[in-house]
């Protein structure tokens, strides 16, 4: 006789949370431009960065820019400008990562709080195991600890810390979620990603820099998984996962790196990596979609981490997307920026709150990073409005 179907896994609930300080890519632009040193050309490349970055707004923790409102609670020490607005001295990782350590507790928290009140049919009580996710800094006693401490969770309680591992490292807590509710149905795993990438912002005219400078961003996320059936609500969408696949882009290794430096840490970004992550893009999709037994045109919706707009390009048009596929990308990098492990959480959640996804839609997800690695993942909408809507069926490719 063959094995038994292996019972359904669930991603009931998305949680996400941003630092309160926020700014336009127009003020960044030109902040950048007042205070990067160089030739005037510096300055165009700059203005060229953001004005092509597809981003709008950005958050940050990092609150003395000299045009935020001061926040309630005890702010993070000044990192880049002094309370008269003058540059301070460039920063080392220490005193980055003192902002990291502080400001990272509070958003692990306060992420993981909100999944486990407001998700119907689970309590505090219930949580079994916790993963950590950020790869923009460190501490020990770490972020896993911190939760389940703060969560008044057994010292048993299993916990683990995906560090550094880049953009794509929420779908490693994914999978490891997903195993552990296989391993045990009763599980109730809590996924939970922090990057402070602005902590790490540099004031030189290196190309990588700059780039990074006008991408990255600051977020938390985080996911409650389990096998537990999801409860009756109506019109409260859950994701059953369906497989995960991961490859690399090997000619890529060199193009996409994250190192620790002695003034933060420091980020390489090849301007080929849009190039490289299409031409590799096709095999990884018809694998998932192999396995999974669907064709290409029976996915309704594509949550792609937005790296950069160049990439979300790349993707939609070697995948022949409908503008309404990637809807959630494009809002994501518009109003957060890339916030590294987090966005792709960002993208999932964005989807699952819009009008468009019914009950039974395949949505299939991808994040890249350093390797360069393609990690992607297929799920099924469960729950919620019945049926296609006519908007969403012109939108499909």
């Amino acid at each position: 006789m063959p094995p038994p179907a292996p019972h359904p896994v669930y991603l009931h609930a998305l949680a996400t949370a941003v630092p309160p300080a926020s700014y336009s890519a127009a003020w960044a632009s030109e902040l950048m431009q007042t205070h990067v040193p160089g030739r005037p050309a510096t300055r165009r490349i700059i203005r060229s960065l953001y004005r092509n970055s597809g981003i709008e707004k950005r958050h940050s923790v990092v609150d003395d820019w000299g045009q935020t409102t001061p926040t309630a609670g005890t702010p993070p020490e000044p990192l880049f400008f002094g309370p008269d607005g003058s540059r301070l001295p460039t920063p080392g990782t220490e005193a980055r990562n003192r902002v990291y350590t502080q400001a990272a507790r509070g958003l692990f928290e306060q992420v993981a709080r909100e999944l486990v009140e407001t998700t119907p049919g689970f309590r505090v009580a219930d949580v079994t195991h916790v993963i950590t996710i950020s790869c923009t800094g460190f501490f020990a006693p770490g972020p896993d600890i911190h939760v389940v401490r703060a969560l008044g969770l057994p010292g048993s309680t299993q916990r683990y810390h995906v560090g550094f591992m880049g953009c794509y490292a929420a779908f490693q807590g994914l999978k490891m979620a997903e195993a552990f509710c296989r391993a045990d149905p009763e599980a109730v795993v809590l996924v939970l990603s922090v990057e402070l990438c602005t902590v790490h912002l540099q004031f030189n005219d290196d190309t990588d820099d700059l780039l990074a400078g006008a991408l990255f961003a600051d977020g938390a996320a985080g996911a409650l998984v389990s096998a537990r059936p999801p409860e009756e609500t109506g019109d409260r969408p859950v994701l059953e996962f369906g497989g995960f696949h991961a490859d690399l882009a090997v000619e890529g290794e060199d193009d996409m790196a994250w190192t620790v430096g002695d003034q933060g840490f420091k980020m390489r970004l090849s301007t080929y990596v849009p190039a490289i992550i299409e031409a590799n893009l096709a095999p990884v999709v018809t694998t998932v979609l192999d396995r999974a037994g669907i064709e290409k045109n029976e996915v309704a919706w594509w949550a792609i981490h937005p790296g950069g707009r160049a990439i979300l390009d790349r993707v939609q048009a070697s995948l022949g997307l409908a503008d309404l596929q990637l809807a959630a990308s494009r809002a994501v990098l518009r109003d957060y920026g890339n916030m590294s492990s987090a966005t792709i959480l960002f993208v999932l959640k964005a989807l699952l709150d819009g009008k468009g996804p019914r009950t039974d839609d395949a949505v299939f997800a991808m994040a890249f990073g350093p390797g360069l690695t393609l990690e992607s993942g297929l799920f099924r909408l469960r729950g919620g409005p019945e049926g296609a809507s006519q908007d969403q069926d012109k939108g499909r490719s």
